[in-house]
């Protein structure tokens, strides 16, 4: 049995690493020769399973695995052929559609307005369209900006864009279940690829949503109308409904959004509690979840496999209790045991909880799980633990085969198979102690049973405390050795671990199970207990604050590369499960184990020779995000933009890229006070302390106040490690008149000159020109500034100007810096439209190459192989990413 289930995870897992999909009949074929294969195994095994031999023989098994392995293959691949067919037209993005359809989850309140899914039902433009079923829409409020596409003059030498600004509705109240017209805006599914970064695209995939977009309520269209209500996902409605009761309830005030899909609610631990009651991981503050990840609790802080497990223990008891009362009846025990009831009982009782939770795909796994389990226990046979893992871990896989991809599946399993093996282990070594001690209880049985005899009644009160002492003792191992074996793990998929994780789980699990969840859960019953539950919860969150702000509390290293990652994940196996009972063989283990794992948690990334360096521009939607890097430093140049209130470049991109690359910051230059420049500069400086702080920024701008910055000016020059860096704009005598922000952006040329190893046809070393926002008048102030000498503009890589904005890339200056790579940081289907097609007609004219991040990801490219630019999104392509065409001068 377990070479074949195991045969059937790994030919799903072969899928997974697919780039791009075959056709869908190539997949019909593998699954039908597959299923040739298994049906012919089948049919061996029944005739040998009716002669002398008892075994199946190892060719046939072999035959059946491969067999399976095929038939997951095809399977998966016919299943993602059948979802890709359904994506949204490449035709239809950024068309006016008129949909009808149904409100298919709970909205989601921010500060520009609604957010929901809605289940297609009808869409048509002038006749009848088809759509994905499942879309994500926003619904703005107030002015929404679209595009600045006209200017006028402010000065002889500047223009300034005139925003264009559409007059949203305010969103009408919205619940699930109801029935809706409207007219809406569509895009692709589209996220940011960067090294070692959050996949939204598989994360969309896996959610069932084909393509994202907003509606339109402006004076100019229909508006959005109700239809009417259905019955459909009157779940959601009710999750809904306890959700903002939450909020009404715990909330400082009753604001507008207080009890509409908590928009705008400052509660005491309210999103904790409307997490554990409803699932709703959004409910609750970044400033929480960054607290609760540090402390290494974050698990514990949503409706999570934990909680549903859990809750169908304590159910299966409660059911089991119930079912041997006689006063129901005393004969249902002999037809239907007592602990097989409660263990039917648990998992439907736990299956209601995970669908009112949302029915998330961590829910739907552990529900799987518990299924599985429960009927293998129901069969009668005593299984060993680890086909009852693989079994579970198999029947996942089988109905969605891309948990393999989820960081959520690896640690639940690889956690339940470390607890299931050490608690087996630990059996079995005490066994052997009793035997061991026989003699010696023999020899000291009358003086224990008189100490008992003299402890006369307090005897219970010893035996309580013993058992208490125990089952301490085995809390605090398991949670050692779960955080041991899953540090290498953790590190993998997060880049970090928790210093602090075992202590604060330690407190954390027994409260927020034991007190928090079932105070939140009655809540939903009886009001006033959610302000208890709050109550309890800051308690918690006090400690967990203390914690999160120790210097110690978390500790990172780079990304290693995977096959070191998988060998300190073995390693930290072999510390926690000791395969010989024999104590030297224990110390090899653990000294092989050590060995493992060292590498892993030592591992330094790979950094440019002296005098070379490396780019590193990241995918960060509209705005600029460069790291620059040498031997021993590295600079970033600008920190990308601001999403939302919660959520910028900063903490979702950079941070945890620069973390996976080992990095820590020298320098950040903020090239100008731009959101899509600026957006996400307190993440970064809160993670990088230490990093020298430049930019341009007038000193009463309140980003002033987030450290003390030195002012960039033309003329300054440093060197890192024989790599050569110049500021070229603006000058001392700019900051003097007032000024836009891109006026005032900060240029930097990074450049080493005439390394051998780098240099070009005409003896000249590599070099990059960064510009950020700069006008067509500042790239003649740089030409001017030039005169004397023009190859101080000459660079092989820029970063193409205002994100490829007309009001840039004048033909004066790409002739002066005749570049060989042109990059374009912008967003997909962005609102200026950048690059617009005029200015990709002056980069193909001089034969430029032009990078967008929408089509390329994260670009990188080192000085050490200037001729070539690498993609990160090609580079780690797979089926489920959005497939762009090439950008063309005229898109």
């Amino acid at each position: 049995m377990m070479p074949s289930l195991l045969a059937w995870v790994l030919g799903s897992a072969g899928q997974l690493w697919q780039p791009i999909l075959f056709d869908i009949h190539k997949y019909m074929a593998i699954s039908a020769v597959s299923g040739v294969l298994i049906a012919y195994s089948a049919i061996k095994y029944i005739a040998i399973k009716n002669t002398w031999i008892k075994r199946f023989p190892p060719l046939h098994v072999s035959i059946l695995s491969m067999a399976l392995a095929g038939m997951a293959f095809g399977v998966t691949g016919w299943r993602a052929s059948v979802y890709s067919a359904q994506a949204l037209p490449a035709e239809l993005e950024g068309k006016d559609i008129q949909v009808i359809g149904i409100v298919a989850a709970m909205p989601q309140q921010s500060e520009v307005g609604l957010r929901f899914r809605f289940a297609v039902e009808q869409a048509e433009i002038e006749t009848a369209v088809k759509l994905p079923k499942l879309i994500e829409l926003s619904w703005y409020s107030g002015a929404y900006r679209t595009e600045a596409n006209t200017s006028v003059a402010t000065s002889a030498a500047t223009t300034m864009p005139v925003p264009q600004f559409e007059l949203q509705g305010k969103p009408q109240t919205i619940k699930p279940g109801e029935r809706w017209q409207m007219t809406v805006r569509l895009k692709a599914i589209h996220g940011n690829s960067n090294p070692h970064g959050f996949d939204y695209e598989l994360y969309q995939w896996e959610q069932g949503v084909q393509a994202t977009g907003y509606v339109r309520a402006t004076a100019n269209d229909v508006p959005p109308k109700k239809i009417g209500d259905t019955w459909k996902y009157s779940i959601e409605r009710l999750r809904a409904k306890v959700r903002d009761a939450v909020f009404e309830r715990l909330s400082f005030s009753n604001s507008a959004g207080a009890t509409s899909n908590n928009a705008g609610v400052t509660s005491n631990n309210a999103g904790v509690v409307a997490a554990l009651v409803t699932g709703d991981q959004r409910a609750i503050d970044r400033a929480d979840w960054d607290i609760f990840r540090a402390t290494g609790v974050a698990h514990l802080m949503s409706i999570s496999g934990l909680h549903i497990t859990l809750f169908a223990w304590v159910a299966a008891g409660v059911v089991a209790w119930l079912w041997r009362r006689k006063s129901w009846s005393s004969t249902l025990c002999l037809y239907f045991p007592a602990p097989s009831a409660g263990l039917v009982g648990g998992v439907l009782l736990a299956t209601a909880y995970a669908a009112f939770s949302g029915w998330g795909v961590p829910a739907q796994r552990t529900i799987l799980m518990l299924v599985t389990v429960s009927l293998l226990k129901l069969s009668g046979h005593r299984w060993p633990w680890y086909v009852v893992w693989t079994m579970a871990c198999a029947i996942v896989v089988v109905v969605d085969p891309w948990a393999l991809l989820q960081a959520g599946f690896w640690l639940s399993f690889v956690a339940v198979a470390v607890l299931f093996a050490t608690d087996k282990q630990k059996l079995a070594t005490d066994s052997q102690k009793a035997v061991q001690v026989e003699s010696v209880e023999t020899f000291h049985q009358a003086i224990q049973h008189s100490l008992q005899r003299a402890q006369g009644e307090r005897h219970w009160v010893f035996k309580k405390l013993q058992t208490l002492a125990e089952k301490s003792g085995a809390l605090l191992r398991e949670q050692w050795v779960i955080t041991l074996a899953l540090t290498p793990l953790t590190m993998m998929l997060f880049g970090q671990v928790s210093v602090v994780g075992l202590l604060a789980n330690l407190l954390a699990i027994p409260w927020v199970t034991l007190v928090v969840t079932p105070l939140s859960l009655l809540g939903a019953f009886f009001a006033p207990v959610w302000d208890v539950a709050a109550w309890s919860m800051q308690v918690l969150s006090v400690v967990l604050t203390s914690l999160s702000k120790l210097p110690f509390a978390t500790f990172s290293v780079a990304a290693a590369p995977f096959y070191l990652s998988v060998l300190g994940i073995l390693g930290g196996l072999l510390l926690v499960l000791p395969m010989a009972q024999n104590r030297k063989w224990q110390w090899k283990l653990g000294a092989l184990g050590l060995s493992l794992l060292l590498p892993v948690l030592l591992w330094q990334a790979p950094r440019p020779e002296s005098g070379q360096f490396e780019l590193l521009a990241a995918d960060i939607g509209q705005g600029n995000a460069v790291v620059i890097r040498t031997q021993n430093h590295s600079l970033l140049y600008d920190a990308g933009p601001r999403y939302s209130v919660e959520s910028d470049a900063g903490h979702r991109v950079l941070v945890p890229l620069l973390r996976a690359m080992g990095e820590r910051l020298d320098m950040v230059m903020l090239s100008h006070r731009d959101s899509d420049h600026a957006g996400g500069i307190k993440s970064v400086l809160a993670s990088h302390p230490a990093a020298q702080f430049v930019s341009s920024v007038e000193s009463s701008n309140e980003l002033q106040n987030i450290k003390p910055d030195t002012r960039c000016e033309a003329g300054q020059k440093w060197q890192w490690d024989g790599v050569d860096f110049a500021v070229l704009h603006p000058t001392g005598k700019d900051y003097n008149t007032p000024q836009k922000p891109n006026a005032l952006s900060c240029v930097l040329r990074i450049s080493n000159k005439g390394v051998s190893a780098t240099t070009d046809k005409n003896g000249k070393g590599s070099s990059v020109l960064l510009t950020a926002d700069i006008e067509q008048s500042q790239e003649l102030r740089l030409l001017a500034d030039a005169l004397d000498l023009p190859e101080s503009l000459q660079s092989t890589v820029l970063l193409v100007p205002h994100h490829g904005s007309k009001t840039s890339s004048s033909t004066p200056f790409l002739d002066a810096v005749k570049p060989d790579f042109g990059i374009v940081q912008a967003g997909y289907r962005n609102r200026f439209k950048h690059p617009v097609p005029e200015v990709m007609t002056r980069y193909q004219d001089r034969q430029i190459r032009v990078i967008d991040s929408p089509h390329c990801g994260a670009v990188m490219w080192s000085s050490s192989k200037p001729k070539e630019m690498r993609c990160h999104r090609a580079e780690n392509q797979r089926y489920w990413h959005h497939q762009m065409p090439e950008l063309e001068p005229n898109h």
